[in-house]
């Protein structure tokens, strides 16, 4: 471990030191230079700190939200500045072995000052999209409406409002009420049924507590469904015993409970209207390992007509590509999260890429495959970086036909 703390803090002091290279080319004022120096290496000693004392038996979020804010703010748009530095140097070693300075010395001031600005105005930018997404962005929740068409959907059903919300991570969150726009939000909707795919919180039960009154607050004139997702179950925090660990679980789903919300683990509920029937099926999580596969669709389609319309609640959307549209029980459409759009990326109508569809190339929007149908929610809440930056916090509004 301290090897491996002298490598890294080794790169670092390179970075910076190519870094200053630009301060130094735009300014020669003292308190600048000294300036940048104390705030970087302040900066440094909290991020050292955080990591060198972080554990598994912290249970809280707030050490690694600390980590992972302080370098996308502070370090990861430094890149930006060492990228056009690097432009320039490569050019000026380039020409040099091609002949075409005497010197590798022989450069040209005011190219490597217009790249050290533009580097550093870029990085300041990025920082500042980081910062507006702590503050502002994990509460820019929208409305996104999706009309979807479903074979076989009884005509009681025809104009029926589905409310998804997906990875609320409540222990993200310390003021309840700083959601409360986003309850008002769905229960504008005036929604028929509200479905929620799983990770009410980060680790345990007790984050959701405090804002059991909050999701209280949202109506739906024929109830609350939820699911687990993979952060639910506790696995990523040490426990006691198993039964504690077990305990934690029967907290979270009593929590839910009180909050209004009816847990299907790997089972169905029936929604009646004129004698006609919309079956809503949850299952518990499964993913690709190290994610764990607690989802039995066989347990959840028991008793259930092959011919009548079904929606899965399913919180990892790999689960449709490798079991759900191959399942012979015909489930129409699936509902997940999971992949929170990584809280990063470009989300505009015509224009969507972010980091994480690289790892799940359905990530977010209505996907159809082999007459089947996905739907991945970009996420209520927040984990990791607390904030988001273009993929904003997502209520679903289906409206069926």
């Amino acid at each position: 471990m301290p090897r491996n703390l002298l490598i890294t803090a080794g790169i670092f002091l390179l970075l910076e030191i190519y870094i200053y290279q630009a301060i130094r080319t735009l300014t020669d004022n003292f308190w600048i230079r000294s300036g940048y120096w104390i705030v970087s290496l302040i900066i440094y000693a909290v991020f050292a700190y955080e990591i060198t004392h972080y554990q598994r038996t912290d249970r809280s979020m707030v050490r690694a939200q600390i980590m992972i804010s302080l370098f996308l703010v502070f370090i990861l748009p430094k890149i930006f500045v060492v990228l056009f530095l690097l432009i320039d140097d490569i050019f000026r070693t380039g020409s040099y072995l091609a002949g075409l300075t005497q010197s590798p010395d022989n450069f040209f001031p005011e190219r490597r000052k217009f790249l050290s600005l533009v580097g550093i105005g870029l990085g300041g930018v990025l920082s500042a999209l980081f910062i507006d997404g702590i503050t502002f962005g994990k509460y820019r929740h929208k409305v996104r409406k999706v009309k979807v068409k479903l074979s076989n959907l009884p005509k009681s059903f025809k104009g029926y409002k589905i409310i998804q919300i997906s990875d609320v991570h409540s222990g993200s969150f310390s003021d309840p009420g700083k959601l409360q726009h986003a309850v008002d939000l769905i229960n504008e909707q005036k929604p028929d049924l509200v479905l929620f795919t799983g990770d009410m919180v980060n680790n345990v039960a007790d984050e959701f507590k405090p804002f059991i009154p909050l999701f209280s607050q949202i109506k739906a004139k024929d109830g609350k469904f939820a699911v687990l997702g993979n952060h639910d179950y506790g696995d990523y925090v040490t426990w006691e015993s198993p039964s504690a660990k077990k305990e934690n679980l029967d907290t979270l789903i009593s929590y839910e409970k009180q909050a209004g919300f009816d847990m299907l683990r790997n089972e169905h509920r029936i929604i009646e209207k004129n004698g006609e029937r919309l079956y809503i099926l949850g299952v518990e999580n499964w993913g690709l390992k190290p994610f764990p596969q607690f989802g039995k669709i066989d347990s959840a389609l028991k008793d259930v007509p092959e011919s009548a319309t079904k929606i899965l609640m399913s919180h990892d959307p790999t689960h449709f590509d490798y079991v759900v549209k191959k399942h012979p029980g015909n489930i129409q459409l699936t509902l997940s999260g999971h992949t929170h759009g990584m809280q990063f990326g470009l989300d505009l109508k015509n224009v969507k890429w972010s980091p994480v569809q690289y790892r799940y190339p359905k990530w977010a929007d209505l996907y159809e495959s082999e007459g089947k149908l996905l739907y991945v929610n970009r996420g209520f809440g927040v984990l990791g970086y607390p904030g988001r930056v273009g993929v904003l916090p997502e209520i679903t509004l289906f409206e069926l036909s």
